[in-house]
């Protein structure tokens, strides 16, 4: 069957891709590109606050969309993911190559990095191959201009034969021009001529032999040839998303199956199997690419190239890198501690006077005096916790953490990484999902997507959960810098502090890589696969998206998600310790019945009810521990880090407490939120158990070797 109007334009963008069209008059643009390469900030600048997010028809990849208008036409601007390729190996690449061929976009633009040209160029051919409509926006010109790399933007339009247009996204350089060329080839004022790609003398005939077959079917929505091209390789992916989009079955062709297998034979004769056959259209556009970049860039390659390479020639050697990655987070942690120490207590002092006048204005109503105990001292006091102790270190420690980021230096982590993760037999990319985790473990859960291999993307995932989120470390530094530092005095206290955590981290790390070797030895056997890892060149922060970023998008976002929590549990932790049965609250009677458990490991009955209690957020763990050891349910005005240490030593803590707390709080179920994105992401309550299961065994069977260990050499 041929292609239909309802198949192939408003119907598809509609009801297949969701594009919410206003109008029939809307012109619908396709943004492409490769990561690291600002296509996001060409995307905001074109679409201002006039866009939304949410996801594909039915895959987890962000789907953004934004309007503007120009020289009175509206224009809707799809943000495809970012992706190095169109062969459809991972779920983005298939998303972006999907809706190029079926959304049929009036124009399609791809974004690319002027400072590395021929790696994007890679890109722009391929997109080339399915459509005539493009315009390609070398961006990042100004960073181009201080690294003294010209690029001869008329000389490249002429050899690739579509418009180019130059600009600087950050400063809104060039986007002017960018939406004139755009609506010039939409409107059919710019007639493009795209470079026609000549493959190796058999895949050329290969392709001949097709071309007729499919003739009826293309007419003038695809290139003949491309698209001769994937039925060839076999490419499987794609003919099921021509099932999806056009209704349409190649399969069923008698007479294209027959022409397909005498090309596939053909091919074989000369080529060892259809694999070589990607492996040689790729040389082939990458062969053109670089001949291509060699005439219209002029650089002084040594100066380009010297710094980055003297810099990484440091942080990514053998010798040098790890423990300038583990100096670096080490330091991170050191002046978050020591910063947090004022604001906390001054936040603490604010929100308790908040207190006073709240139980004051309570006591004018003339409230019963259970439900001022209940509001004030359960809900109130709870949040008022959260909040001063979450705050503070959050709102140091997500900048800094997002300074590495913005500086291009995490990428050289996941690049040290990778060699370790390789010899656990899981992939690379790992690091980079495991550095996500840090900030949030959802967020680390979601990152996974990255990942190709469903078996070692099932491996990142379970095995996410073994990083200190935000919403561990306030337990972490708390308990280090009362037990683990207490026995140092003046600045070493907080040094001492910093270097507890960071081991912390080192040990959660190994036991990521050993956890990840185990499950590829048994439950989740095979071969780890390989991947390209990209090293972005280094750029200078910008303070302000660092702070935007890092303190709304990250700091406020978590601390209103643990607020969210931390009031009803602070309302089941009062009722709980309020509640009595004979003599015994109910929090006290089911502390009891787990105190002979939780002392094999090193901890008490109430320490394993705040974890239990803490499921819907790591955060609250600490003030649900609180509320437990005081008497009447209710959590008392602390002034200072010092009173919390004496209430943890009047309840019998001692330094071993405090290490198999820490050990516990990195090993132990993950919070509700992670759990329930595992779910979604795995769409099995199966593996979501797993997850559950097996950093709580793991964190049972370190705090009893730790405990028992430290009893039977009579260290306690």
């Amino acid at each position: 069957m041929g292609l239909t109007i309802q198949s192939t334009s408003i119907g598809v963008l509609k009801e297949k891709f969701k594009v919410e069209l206003e109008s029939s008059d809307e012109i619908v643009i396709a943004l492409a590109g490769n990561p690291n390469t600002g296509k996001s900030t060409v995307f905001n600048r074109l679409t201002g606050l006039n866009q939304h997010t949410g996801n594909w028809p039915g895959k987890t990849v962000t789907n953004a969309q934004g309007r503007f208008k120009h020289n009175e036409k509206n224009y809707i601007l799809i943000d495809l993911p970012g992706t190095y390729s169109l062969f459809a190996n991972s779920m983005e690449e298939q998303i972006a190559r999907d809706f190029i061929c079926f959304g049929n976009p009036e124009v399609t633009v791809v974004v690319a990095d002027a400072t590395s040209l021929e790696r994007n160029l890679n890109l722009v051919l391929q997109i080339l191959e399915i459509t005539d409509k493009v315009v390609v926006c070398v961006n990042l010109l100004d960073e181009a201009k201080r690294k003294k790399i010209t690029i001869d933007l008329k000389k490249l339009s002429d050899r690739i034969g579509v418009p180019v247009v130059g600009t600087s996204a950050r400063s809104g350089k060039g986007l002017q021009e960018l939406k004139d060329t755009v609506e010039k080839v939409a409107v059919g004022k710019i007639i493009t001529n795209p470079f026609k790609i000549h493959y190796d003398t058999v895949i050329e005939h290969a392709i001949e032999k097709i071309e007729p077959e499919i003739e009826d079917f293309v007419k003038s929505r695809f290139h003949k040839r491309w698209m001769a091209l994937r039925l060839i390789d076999g490419d499987n992916a794609f003919q099921d998303s021509m099932n999806a989009y056009l209704d349409m079955d190649f399969s069923k062709n008698a007479a294209l199956q027959m022409k397909l297998k005498e090309a596939r034979a053909m091919i074989c004769q000369e080529l060892s199997d259809l694999e070589e056959l990607q492996d040689r259209i790729v040389s082939n556009i990458v062969s053109i690419a670089e001949d291509i970049r060699n005439e219209v860039v002029f650089s002084n390659r040594t100066a380009r190239y010297k710094k980055v390479r003297d810099i990484d020639s440091i942080l990514t050697s053998r010798l040098y890198g790890i423990p300038i990655m583990i100096a670096l987070l080490g330091l991170i942690f050191w002046i978050t501690i020591v910063g947090a120490n004022v604001p906390s207590a001054l936040l603490a002092d604010g929100l308790f006077w908040v207190e006073g006048q709240l139980s004051a204005f309570f006591f004018w109503l003339g409230v019963p005096v259970w439900v001022h105990d209940m509001i004030v001292y359960g809900v109130y006091r709870t949040l008022a916790w959260v909040v001063s102790v979450m705050l503070p270190p959050m709102a140091i420690f997500f900048p800094l953490f997002t300074l590495l980021e913005d500086l291009g230096y995490l990428p050289r982590v996941a690049f040290n990484l990778d060699y370790y993760f390789k010899k656990a037999c899981a992939h690379g990319k790992q690091a980079l999902t495991m550095c996500m985790g840090f900030g949030c473990n959802a967020a680390g859960i979601i990152s996974c997507r990255i990942i190709d291999s469903p078996r070692e993307r099932l491996i990142a995932i379970l095995t996410n959960n073994f990083v200190p989120c935000n919403g561990r470390f306030p337990t972490l530094i708390a308990l280090s810098s009362l037990f683990i530092a207490g026995s140092f005095s003046g600045a070493f206290q907080s040094f001492a502090a910093a270097i507890a955590i960071l081991a912390v981290i080192v040990l959660g790390v190994m036991i990521t890589l050993l956890i990840s070797r185990l499950l590829s030895k048994t439950v989740l056997k095979g071969l780890p696969s390989s991947f390209a890892l990209e090293l972005p060149p280094y750029r200078r922060p910008q303070i302000g998206r660092v702070i935007v970023r890092s303190l709304i998008d990250r700091t406020l976002f978590v601390l209103g998600r643990a607020v969210a929590v931390a009031a009803p549990a602070g309302l089941i932790i009062w009722v709980m310790a309020n509640i009595s049965i004979g003599d015994e609250s109910l929090l006290t009677h089911c502390a009891q019945f787990l105190d002979p458990f939780a002392t094999l490991l090193g901890l008490d009955g109430y320490i394993l009810m705040a974890f239990l209690l803490g499921l819907p957020a790591n955060e609250i763990v600490i003030p649900i521990l609180i509320m437990s050891y005081l008497s009447g349910g209710s959590m008392l005005e602390l002034d200072s880090l010092t009173e919390l240490r004496q209430l943890f030593l009047d309840h019998g803590w001692t330094q071993l407490t405090a290490v198999c707390m820490m050990l516990f709080s990195l090993n132990h179920w993950p919070c509700a939120t992670t759990l329930w994105t595992i779910h979604k992401e795995t769409q099995s309550w199966k593996w979501t158990g797993a997850a559950f299961l097996i950093p709580t065994v793991t964190g049972v069977v370190l705090c009893f070797v730790v405990a028992q260990g430290a009893a039977l050499l009579r260290l306690v």
